[in-house]
């Protein structure tokens, strides 16, 4: 493993306001990582394959079930590093890009949670569009969208054209998973699925039931492929949603498409961000 971290409580100033990382009373190991006072990342720096988020936890479910063996993963928002770490500790020899805008929140994860040395975790300082578009064609496996600017999804990534740079930068087996938030009456969210399923064959969102019912503000992780790709096990996914501390329902096939119904895709000319957290959450 790399360097320990030091325990206690260390605050910087990033670009993105005010950086705190956090011990987590409960983990010997654990640290979460907030900005502006806000949850961006939680990690185990013993055991970096717990995710502690519920949305965490429900992509990693989708990468214990993509296909055996090591992965090339472009991670489009960086945080604490906690997928990265993820997909390392699970998949040995996995290459993962980390795309993070915010240089000084970069080093600020650098020093104080380091990774291991034998994880090949590479990052890159850049805006997650356009490093989108940098991407060669075909060379991801795995494309993880979780930017978030200010607790909200920038709009140039939630229009069917960002999508369309995500399917040409795939592997043809490969899988593209997002992490989203809406509320009632959940107009975004089935707006972004729309543009989705304009551009890929196989779609599917797994969130908390009242997330879906817009009973509260919450998050939504949407799972796509491609044609060419090996279709993802939704009844193990499922499973594995619903069997977790905060159980999720997996939507797909005939009940997606009632749940976007007719809502149109954002283009780059349309696009918005996802809607502001009420106070408190």
């Amino acid at each position: 493993m790399g360097r320990r971290a030091l325990r206690g409580t260390v605050t910087r100033a990033v670009a993105g306001g005010e950086a705190s990382l956090v011990p987590d009373p409960d983990l010997p190991g654990g640290w979460m990582l907030l900005i502006e006072g806000t949850q961006q990342s939680h990690v185990d720096l013993e055991q970096p394959d717990r995710l502690a988020f519920e949305y965490m936890r429900r992509i990693g479910h989708i990468i214990d079930l993509l296909p055996p063996g090591p992965l090339q993963v472009v991670h489009l928002g960086g945080g604490a590093m906690s997928l990265a770490r993820f997909a390392s500790a699970t998949r040995p020899r996995t290459r993962n890009l980390v795309v993070e805008r915010d240089a000084e929140l970069v080093e600020l994860v650098r020093a104080h949670l380091p990774w291991p040395r034998e994880y090949q975790i590479r990052v890159r300082v850049a805006e997650a569009r356009t490093a989108l578009e940098s991407l060669p064609d075909a060379g991801a496996d795995l494309i993880v969208l979780d930017v978030f600017a200010g607790a909200r999804t920038p709009g140039n990534l939630t229009s069917v054209e960002a999508f369309g740079q995500a399917l040409r930068a795939l592997t043809p087996g490969g899988t593209l998973v997002a992490n989203i938030a809406d509320e009632n009456p959940l107009t975004y969210a089935r707006r972004y699925l729309a543009g989705i399923q304009q551009v890929f064959q196989r779609v599917a969102v797994a969130a908390e039931p009242a997330v879906l019912r817009g009973r509260r503000f919450g998050n939504l992780v949407v799972v796509a492929q491609p044609p060419g790709s090996r279709p993802l096990d939704l009844s193990q996914l499922a499973r594995r949603c619903a069997g977790d501390p905060w159980p999720a329902r997996l939507v797909h096939g005939r009940d997606l498409d009632a749940f976007v119904g007719s809502h149109r895709p954002f283009t780059d000319a349309t696009a918005a961000g996802s809607p502001v957290p009420p106070p408190g959450v």
